[in-house]
């Protein structure tokens, strides 16, 4: 079998003066082989498989289908740490000479199952599953870098000192005690410490195979800060991803490199007319982030893994434009990928979430230029119905025992619902059913005297985690409709505070305002609907300029309703005031809703868990379960009204 090195670099001085080009490298290195061979005489392959915003999900997410055109009966079961490391396992099969990377996000926002024990159980599988290197991603700092290097390095959560006790579990559970840490690396390229100017961990990972080196920088979106709380960002810098990685390429050739991949938490979206297709590029990702950072990527890079939005494409030589043609689907095999600085097409691609899938990568490799001559990338489903791969039974063990710890907890039922309330748009005005339930239990939480005294709530759909609260019966027996403690925290799992504040009516016509791409300080390329409370309703018109495409909000309580802003976008009395509840993550400034920040009189509240728990409640049998629409104060109708389009937009194309 050829030999293989891997060395780490960590990037030292600040990311500035990178930029700039004047690269101040770390010398410091590590290796984890011999001495490789001589290079290899002939062209050689090298497999890279490629996973993106696996979320903690240890357990399979369900159902999934290569495009949307399968119907829903017809979709495998997927996921399931278990399986991902059996079909890991059967790619690495086909070519020794192999990597298996990431784009970041594989923790935070995970489910109750892993969650609880810190993440814990996720390392401990994606260790078993046999990652290597892996770029951060917004939510690996959920809990800041202090929790982030633990995680990397291992050892117990603590608190003031004292050991929790949902943290090395590893006795109980079949795994090193204590913790036993990353065997991965995590790499931050464009991440640095304002403090000490390095990167918060090496800015790449290189191995090397047949004699020549393959470098991985890794890094996360520039905006992280925009969208986690202040308190896990705090002494770091999140500098630019395409200056970042343009930066390291000099010194990547100083050390003979030139087969560069980047691993980057930023992504896109196909076109909203395609079918999605797991192989697809449809729409070449027009407008999207990850297409603005490859526009100005240095010729060296050879591919991009890219993830953060949890959709999948393939946009390469082996994309596959899939239609509906009449009655028909028709597919279209093409070659593609995304424009870089000279207008070369780069190989980009994203596996979608929760290790649904994988991207299955053959590099060719000519050894006397030690560059890459060709990519080819298949995205492929991580299908629990394929019986040519064995779940992996060590995987399964520590899966089994972390459920059996957690069961007790997750199985209660904490209330009912009378239909699912899907984590997904249910409209083109972006109402969303399972948003709507957590706005209403926060804006209940928060209402009474000396708890706030709130009259409206505000979810952004971003802390809705899919599936949302689903109808049926899950395999703990709860009964349909019944929810259970994991099913809410698996739809709302950050741990977030409520805030309630006074904003004026002009502030809340600000905000929904800002809700769009490009308006009021809000991304360029994101649009992000938040989901109000019960008795709040607005229209928006997406073909109107900024600041004039909110009108009629209302405000209805105890069946009396009072105009706000008027069908023109006039805002009624500017200067009244109103109480408003948001989670800690908004009303310091998340998801570019900077307008919290006018909030006065900040009063803090419950968990959004425990404030979801307790609404339920009231719906928990023999009451009736909870009816969406069913608050008198919706009056029967959406709480977001729109005038045109034809879906809920999420990026630049807010008048789609």
């Amino acid at each position: 079998m050829p030999m293989l090195t891997r060395s780490l670099k960590p990037v030292d001085g600040a990311i500035k003066l990178l930029i700039a080009a004047t690269l101040m490298a770390s010398v410091v290195a590590c290796s984890t082989s011999d001495d490789p061979p001589a290079a290899a005489a002939t062209p050689f392959t090298v497999k890279l498989i490629g996973f993106n915003d696996f979320h903690g999900t240890l357990q399979s997410p369900g159902t999934f289908g290569v495009n949307t055109s399968i119907p829903t009966a017809q979709r495998p079961a997927v996921g399931g740490a278990d399986y991902l490391a059996a079909h890991v396992d059967k790619l690495k099969a086909q070519n020794p000479l192999n990597a298996v990377v990431g784009a970041g996000d594989f923790i935070g926002a995970s489910p109750l199952i892993s969650s609880l024990f810190h993440d814990e159980p996720a390392i401990e599988a994606l260790n078993r599953i046999g990652l290597e290197f892996n770029a951060v991603g917004n939510h690996e700092f959920d809990h800041g870098s202090t929790e982030l290097l633990r995680l990397q390095n291992g050892g117990c959560f603590t608190t003031a000192g004292v050991a929790d006790a949902n943290s090395c579990k590893g006795a109980t559970v079949g795994t090193p005690a204590p913790f036993e840490g990353a065997k991965f690396k995590w790499l931050s390229a464009n991440v640095v410490n304002t403090t000490t100017g390095k990167t918060l961990f090496p800015a790449y990972g290189v191995k090397t195979f047949n004699g020549i080196k393959v470098a991985f920088i890794g890094m996360t979106l520039q905006a992280t800060p925009t969208i986690v709380t202040p308190t896990g960002v705090a002494g770091l810098t999140f500098n630019n991803e395409a200056a970042t990685v343009n930066a390291l390429i000099p010194e990547l050739r100083a050390q003979g490199i030139e087969s560069i991949v980047v691993l980057v938490h930023q992504g896109g979206f196909q076109s909203s007319t395609s079918l999605s297709d797991l192989n697809g590029c449809d729409g070449d990702l027009a407008g999207s982030d990850i297409a603005t950072i490859v526009k100005q990527l240095d010729n060296a890079v050879d591919l991009v893994v890219s993830g953060h939005t949890h959709a999948a494409y393939n946009c390469s030589a082996g994309t596959v434009d899939v239609k509906t043609v009449g009655t028909s689907v028709v597919s279209t095999p093409r070659t593609a990928g995304l424009p870089n600085a000279l207008g070369r097409l780069v190989p980009v691609t994203s596996a979608s979430a929760f290790g649904r899938a994988l991207t299955d990568i053959d590099l060719t490799i000519d050894p006397t230029t030690r560059d890459v001559k060709s990519v080819t990338a298949t995205n492929r489903l991580v299908d629990r119905t394929d019986t040519t791969v064995t779940p992996n039974a060590a995987v399964a063990a520590i899966v089994k025992a972390y459920n059996d710890l957690v069961s007790p907890l997750a199985n209660k039922v904490i209330g009912a619902i009378s239909k699912a309330l899907p984590a997904t748009a249910s409209d083109a005005a972006c109402n969303m059913p399972a948003g709507d339930l957590i706005a209403d239990a926060q804006l209940t939480a928060t209402a009474s005297s000396g708890f706030g005294d709130a009259v409206i709530a505000f979810m952004n759909r971003g802390g809705v985690r899919s599936p949302g609260l689903t109808f049926a019966s899950s395999t703990a027996g709860e009964g349909d409709g019944n929810v259970t403690y994991g099913e809410a925290f698996t739809t709302q799992p950050f741990g977030n505070s409520l805030v309630t504040m006074t904003l004026t009516a002009q502030d809340l016509k600000n905000v929904l305002e800002q809700q769009f791409a490009g308006c009021r300080g809000q991304a360029a390329a994101a649009t992000r609907i938040m989901l109000p409370s019960a008795g709040f309703k607005y229209t928006w018109d997406g073909a109107k300029a900024c600041d004039a495409r909110i009108s009629n909000v209302t405000l209805t309580r105890n069946g009396v309703t009072e105009v706000l802003v008027d069908t023109s976008g006039v805002v009624a009395q500017p200067t009244k005031t109103y109480r408003v509840t948001v989670n800690n993550f908004m009303a310091t400034g998340g998801d570019g809703f900077t307008t919290f920040l006018n909030g006065t009189n900040l009063l803090g509240g419950a968990q959004d868990i425990d404030a979801l728990t307790a609404f339920m409640s009231a719906y928990k049998a023999p009451a009736q379960p909870y009816v969406l629409g069913g608050n008198a104060n919706d009056k029967g109708t959406a709480r977001i009204l729109r005038n045109g389009g034809t879906t809920c937009p999420t990026g630049a194309a807010v008048n789609s």
